[in-house]
């Protein structure tokens, strides 16, 4: 019974899938921490742009 048991794989292939996903997890939060400020700067910088760009009145 025992050696049936070390033999089973049949939780194998979820138990890989569940490891990808925290190292894609891992990897994520890595580069969040890392760049977070310049994404945040470069998405308000886009965003006052945008503004600018849109509040401008017409010339006529």
């Amino acid at each position: 019974m025992f050696k049936r048991f070390l033999n089973d794989e049949s939780g194998q292939g979820m138990v890989e899938y569940a490891l990808i996903v925290a190292l894609i997890a891992v990897i994520v939060i890595a580069v969040v921490k890392t760049f977070g400020e310049q994404i945040k700067a470069l998405f308000s910088d886009s965003t006052d742009k945008i503004t600018d760009e849109t509040n401008v009145a017409p010339s006529n």
